[in-house]
């Protein structure tokens, strides 16, 4: 054993990885010989966990304003947000409780951290408010997407004589116009900023370093405004790919592939991984993802109001 242990320990860190795949598809394979398949589920369309079906149809004209589970989990973040500061500050004290003493190092994450760290000092305070409500937006809807809330009304279970809707994970970032619309927002804001700062010329003359050849600025300036508009799809899509690659490998692991595949002696296996996924991504993606997004707003501020590259 001793010598199989240090073998193992002299693997690469690829070797390792490649071993661990090799035995979870081993493990796979003797289950699926001892068992047995049911058949494939031709009616489970996990897809449909992240479809928008109207709860309440509002339109206005071609203007869908429909109440669907993505406006509840907004409502969710909004109410928690709000709820939560409101909260905090009625119950400052001298000596903070863990529940303030965690607020407060968030709240020195995003000023101190994230704002402050990349603006400049009266600028930071002018924005502060916006970025830290933008950076705890994202984290409480990224960590609401994880709470298992009645949402699938495609499954039902009866309650005491009422139809409830099962239990599903859903988050308002997994949807691409929420993160779409946070990033157009702060698209317009700091392209607003750096015009009022420099003024038009001025602010596209920052486009173009200082001591360009002229052969070269025309090049360099259409790179440069390629690049603002490649910034809406790289914030977005960031944070929206994020949130739905996770809900996707939980949904999978958690029981998504045993009921495809039709072999419920797979979910010994899926079931753990599922929940190591789902426990990664609470830990650390809510909140990297929000403090990544909050963080590249306060530099693109930051950058357009500077006097230049």
């Amino acid at each position: 054993m001793s010598a199989i242990g240090e073998r193992l320990s002299n693997l690469k860190t690829w070797q390792k990885v490649a071993l661990g795949f090799a035995i979870w598809i081993a493990i796979i394979i003797v289950l699926y010989a001892i068992f047995g398949s049911a058949g494939r589920n031709e009616e489970y369309q996990p897809q449909n966990e992240f479809r928008l079906d109207p709860w309440v149809e509002i339109k206005l004209g071609k203007l869908d304003l429909s109440i669907n589970k993505a406006v509840l989990y907004l409502f969710l973040t909004a109410a928690a947000t709000c709820g939560t500061m409101i909260y905090i500050a009625r119950k400052m004290q001298q000596r903070p409780n863990n529940i303030q003493t965690a607020t407060e190092a968030l709240y020195d994450l995003a000023n101190n951290n994230i704002t402050r760290g990349n603006l400049p000092a009266s600028f930071a305070m002018k924005w502060f408010p916006f970025i830290g409500t933008l950076f705890f937006f994202i984290w409480f809807s990224n960590l609401i997407g994880y709470l298992p809330l009645p949402t699938n009304s495609e499954e039902s279970f009866m309650l005491f004589g009422l139809e409830i809707p099962s239990f599903a994970l859903y988050a308002a970032t997994a949807n691409i116009s929420v993160p779409l619309v946070l990033t157009l927002i702060v698209w317009f804001s700091y392209n607003i900023e750096g015009v009022r700062a420099h003024g038009v010329r001025g602010y596209f003359a920052t486009f173009v370093p200082a001591g360009t050849p002229k052969a070269l600025k025309p090049l360099l300036f259409g790179i440069e405004v390629i690049s603002h508009f490649v910034r809406i799809i790289s914030l977005s899509v960031r944070l929206f790919a994020n949130l739905l690659a996770g809900h996707l490998l939980i949904l999978f692991m958690g029981g998504g592939m045993v009921a495809l595949i039709g072999l419920a002696a797979l979910g010994v296996v899926t079931l753990p991984i599922a929940i190591v996924f789902f426990i990664f991504e609470v830990v650390l993606i809510a909140t990297l993802q929000a403090f990544i997004f909050a963080t590249l707003t306060a530099i693109y501020l930051g950058g357009a109001v500077e006097g230049g590259h």
